[in-house]
């Protein structure tokens, strides 16, 4: 019988699969161009043959996923203002499993609570366009953005004095989200909270 892989394995294997394909290594040669003469003219077909290659292995270890039942979730700790917090997060490159997103929609309130309490005198902004444009919001906005939100998660980037807080709030599948590539049925909004006066990183 043959081993079956742990989430962490699936996480490596992805990995090296990945560089594998941004390297050219592998390519998925029954790509075509687009169809359209002016847009092909702008993209290169091993671009497209090294992204689709990535794309179709990605597909195959969420079935895998899927078939032996291993679940997405990595677990994170975030240490912000002294305060700590050991959270589920669905991996960026793998599924989520049934169970992992009500292990998610179970990590909600503490999350909040969390997020409450670090981003306190903090100014808001949501994110718009992909990241492009940021929209200062009131933090009653964010709670009803809250109420209606399956799942969330938290990152942090930058140093204590330029600090960025990320509540990413979604619904759906995550592994569909972060690129609204299953829009209507799944995506995310991200609020970013930073020091007074600040702004968040573009």
């Amino acid at each position: 019988m043959s081993q079956i892989h742990s989430t962490a394995d699936l996480i490596k294997i992805l990995s090296d699969e990945r560089r594998a394909c941004m390297a050219g290594k592998r390519l998925n040669l029954a790509v075509s161009p687009s169809g359209s003469p002016f847009i092909d003219k702008f993209l290169q077909p091993e671009g497209l043959q090294r992204f689709t290659a990535y794309r179709n292995f990605r597909a195959a270890v969420h079935d895998y996923q899927r078939q032996h039942k291993i679940s997405g979730i990595v677990w994170q700790l975030l240490t912000i203002k002294e305060k700590c917090l050991h959270f589920p997060k669905v991996d960026e490159q793998l599924a989520a499993l049934p169970e992992d997103l009500e292990l998610l929609k179970a990590a909600k309130t503490q999350l909040f609570e969390f997020w409450g309490g670090v981003t306190t005198e903090m100014d808001l902004y949501l994110s718009l366009n992909g990241g492009k444009a940021y929209r200062l919001v009131a933090q009653e906005d964010v709670d009803r953005m809250m109420q209606r939100t399956e799942w969330a998660s938290l990152s942090q980037q930058g140093s204590p004095s330029q600090l960025e807080i990320i509540l990413q709030l979604g619904w759906g599948n995550p592994e569909n989200a972060a690129y609204r590539h299953g829009f209507p049925e799944s995506g995310s909004e991200c609020v970013h909270a930073v020091n007074s006066g600040n702004q968040p990183f573009v």
